[in-house]
Order: C-alpha cells, then structure tokens, then sequence
C-alpha cells in the first residue's frame, strides 16, 4: 500500500459566524463548531484512506479563544498519523477578526477515524508522512496518543458496563 503526505488529505473550510450561530455571549455555539470539526475532519480521513470512514473518537476538541460574530473562522485539517485501519485527524481552528486581519488559533481537536469497505468491515490505510515542522511534532506523538485512546476506550467500555439504562424517573 502507497504511504501519503500529510498534505494530500489537507483540507479547508472557512465561515463567517453570524448571530444565528452564537450563543448568549454572542460566540460560536461550541456544539456548531464541534460539528464543523468533524465534517473537515471526515474529509480529511476519506481523501487519505479514498473509501468510506466513521468516527471512532473525538479524542479531544480545546477551545482556546471565543470565536466572535461577525470574525471568520477558519478550520483546516489533515492526516497527523495512521494506524492498521485508523486514522488521527489533526484540526486547528483559527479565527479571523475581518476588519483588522488579526488572526490566532482559537482551538485544537483530534478525532479518530476508521476505514470500511463495502460491508463496512475495516480495511488497512496507507502510512502518513508528515513533511512540515507542525506535521513532524504531531506525528511523533501519535503513537503515544493512540495508547491513550485504546485505554481510554477500555475504561468507558468498563464504565458503560456499571451504567443503566433506566430512567431516574422510572
């Protein structure tokens, strides 16, 4: 199978956040821009894998900085580091005021995606291979954050066992 860079599963959407998006504080819903993360985030893991994927994981999404109406808010992802059939997707999320062109990192997420085939069962991925500087740091560590996430899985799975599914109110 055919290793890939990082940036051919790159991928860019960029918004303006108008008051329907925002909340009371006049910011960007965190559920509407949980949302745009893994849309991009999906793209991302079909253009690396070029076949169906799922969302196993969002293994962490931090908002740094509120994300003002009227700014634009830039989200751009890609590939930071491949499994047998998973996928971690880097999103950086930067927010723009318009009018000054002021820019910052306004958030960061990891989500983990898996490749299917037809019936989807999972299928291998290529190898990722990072390039830039950001691409290197985030790959390095990739295999460290994907044990996290296997025990992290084996505690809720743990967890999900104790839990009921009655209601309180029942």
């Amino acid at each position: 199978m055919t290793e890939k860079f990082c940036r051919e599963s790159r991928t860019i959407k960029s918004s303006l956040v108008l008051p329907p998006d925002t909340n009371y504080h006049g910011t960007l819903f965190g559920g509407k821009l949980m949302s745009y993360i893994d849309d991009i985030a999906s793209i991302s893991a079909m253009r690396h894998a070029r076949c169906a994927v799922v969302t196993a994981s969002t293994d962490s999404v931090d908002f740094l900085y509120p994300i003002e109406t009227r700014d634009a808010v830039s989200l751009e992802s890609y590939v930071s580091w491949t499994g047998k059939s998973s996928m971690e997707v880097f999103v950086k999320v930067i927010t723009e005021e318009l009018m000054s062109g002021k820019r910052k990192i306004a958030a960061t997420s990891f989500l983990t995606f898996v490749a299917l085939d037809n019936n989807k069962k999972p299928v291998t991925v290529p190898k990722v291979i990072p390039e830039t500087k950001e691409e290197m740091k985030l790959h390095e560590m990739g295999a460290r954050r994907a044990e996290m996430r296997k025990m992290r899985r084996e505690d809720s799975k743990e967890l999900a066992e104790f839990l009921t599914t009655n209601s309180p109110w029942e």
